[in-house]
């Protein structure tokens, strides 16, 4: 793996039930006590707002749970939107855009937030790491891809076939880079349930999603970037989400930067109707999830398993930062997509269409009042400045499988994996 050279880890990590601590290895991803399900945290052993050496990314690295940095590595531009925050009705409205920008000095190299914890993901890792397997409906797909092709780390990505369409790079991926395509019909969560079974491979390893303390604290830099900007924590935070990692992440940064007496972000998490569980689980309306997850405009909210109730997960964020979650529809997701590009000159996703919906909603109810500071996280943007400016390269799958072509999907999947890796874990070690 190259990158900087490793260190000795400044922080240990604790459990949100139990308060069991552990000295980290780089791939913990649950308590080995018996309780209620429950995230792990990151306990550091500085707090507050603090930087590093390095820049973008890695300028903060103090709380940011890895060993080793990479080099030119861009991070979240947060600046004030004035213009947009007029059209919305209200006064203080900053934007941290993630994504390429080049006028704002905006480069994430694919273009969404999830290069933020891909690289922090890879970070925390030991020096000779397993393979990781990892699931996506598309951008964490992407952005462990790319990452793990500059330094070399094995990944197996498991994607539905909508995903390839967001697997676009300026080169070839290396090999220790695998990708599994469910043809057909399948879903994300389709793609969890293989990748479940999957890192049950000799030398493969869940990557963890949600329980990894890395990815949150690589998508909670832009509440630190945020600060670094204001001077001072937001009263309002918003953003679009499938599982919710990235507003637990954002609000256990801020949790580590306020200060005493500093009131913490409201967190309001926005999902795409008709496809809004964590909407449903929050209002307690007893309603089922929709059947199909390609209704919402914004597939990469499909998340069947967000981590709601788990000790530290959703719901606990949404009551410690008085949260709420918001719902918008496809219709208004676009209109906001066409809003933002129109008076900032460049194009947003889908997801952070529906937060910037659900936010215009909420400022003409009431809900958000205009004097509020708001931080408005777009999630992702400009991929189709970035696709005019430079060349991309479509990436070649590994692996395709047809969906629902085969009996016991998951089982069967894994089955076939196992027969072309044999040895996967092993002819990545020259790559490393």
């Amino acid at each position: 793996m190259s990158g900087a050279r490793p260190g000795t880890r400044h922080y240990s990590v604790v459990c949100s039930s139990c308060g069991t601590r552990y000295e980290d290895d780089g791939l913990l991803l649950d308590c080995s006590r018996r309780h209620e399900p429950a995230f792990l945290r990151t306990d550091y052993e500085r707090t507050g707002t603090i930087v590093g050496q390095n820049t973008g990314l890695f300028r903060h690295t103090p709380l940011l749970p890895v060993v080793r940095t990479f080099p030119d590595v861009p991070g979240p531009v947060v600046r004030p939107s004035e213009r947009l925050g007029r059209r919305l009705g209200l006064d203080r409205l900053w934007v941290a855009f993630n994504g390429y920008w080049p006028e704002h000095e905006a480069y994430l190299p694919t273009c969404t937030f999830k290069d933020l914890e891909a690289y922090t993901v890879l970070g925390r890792l030991p020096a000779e790491p397993p393979v990781l397997v990892i699931p996506s409906a598309g951008n964490t797909a992407a952005a462990f891809a790319w990452a793990a092709t500059r330094h070399q780390v094995p990944c197996l990505l498991v994607v539905p076939a909508p995903a390839l369409e967001r697997m676009r790079f300026p080169g070839p991926l290396d090999p220790c880079v695998r990708i599994v395509v469910l043809d057909g019909t399948a879903t994300y969560s389709d793609a969890i349930a293989c990748a479940d079974l999957l890192s049950a491979l000799p030398g493969h390893h869940a990557e963890g999603g949600a329980r990894n303390v890395g990815r949150r604290d690589g998508l909670g830099t832009v509440m630190l970037a945020a600060a670094d900007a204001l001077g001072r924590l937001p009263d309002t935070y918003v953003q679009a989400v499938g599982s919710g990692t990235g507003a637990i992440g954002a609000h256990e940064a801020a949790q580590r930067l306020r200060a005493d007496g500093e009131p913490l972000p409201r967190l309001l998490i926005c999902q795409n109707a008709p496809f809004a569980p964590l909407y449903e689980a929050w209002r307690r309306t007893g309603a089922a999830p929709a059947d199909r997850e390609h209704e919402p405009l914004a597939r990469e909210l499909t998340n069947r398993r967000p981590p709601f109730s788990v000790r530290g997960g959703v719901r606990d964020v949404l009551i410690e930062s008085h949260g709420d979650v918001l719902r918008t529809d496809n219709v208004a997701a676009l209109d906001a997509m066409a809003l933002f590009e129109e008076v900032e000159g460049i194009d947003i996703e889908p997801g952070a269409g529906v937060a910037l919906a659900a936010l215009a909603e909420a400022a003409r109810s009431g809900h958000v009042g205009r004097d509020e500071l708001v931080l408005l996280n777009i999630t992702g943007g400009g991929r189709a400045r970035q696709g005019h400016d430079r060349a991309l390269i479509p990436a070649e799958p590994w692996l395709r499988v047809p969906w629902p072509g085969i009996e016991d999907g998951p089982r069967a999947v894994a089955d076939l994996v196992a027969q072309q890796a044999t040895g996967l874990a092993t002819t990545t070690e020259g790559a490393r």
